[in-house]
């Protein structure tokens, strides 16, 4: 019966928290339940920050600015 007492006080509790909030508690529960995906660390990804060289990085951003960024209104 204790354990049905503090899901009834974790969800008033939850209730007069933010949206954010929420997503908050979610995280950490999945991540004491160890059902939290583990991403990659930013100190783990330097070692790709030479991989392409800054022309072919030019072109891409040049690409994505330019054909990424539109509407097209007459498609709907």
């Amino acid at each position: 019966m204790e354990n049905l007492e503090h899901i009834q006080e974790i969800v008033k509790r939850l209730n007069s928290l933010s949206p954010g909030q929420q997503r908050q508690v979610l995280d950490y529960i999945l991540e004491l339940s160890g059902e939290t995906p583990k991403g990659i660390s930013g100190k783990e990804l330097l070692e790709f920050v030479d991989l392409f060289p800054p022309e072919d990085i030019a072109q891409i951003k040049k690409a994505i600015e330019e054909d990424c960024e539109q509407v097209d209104t007459s498609e709907w």
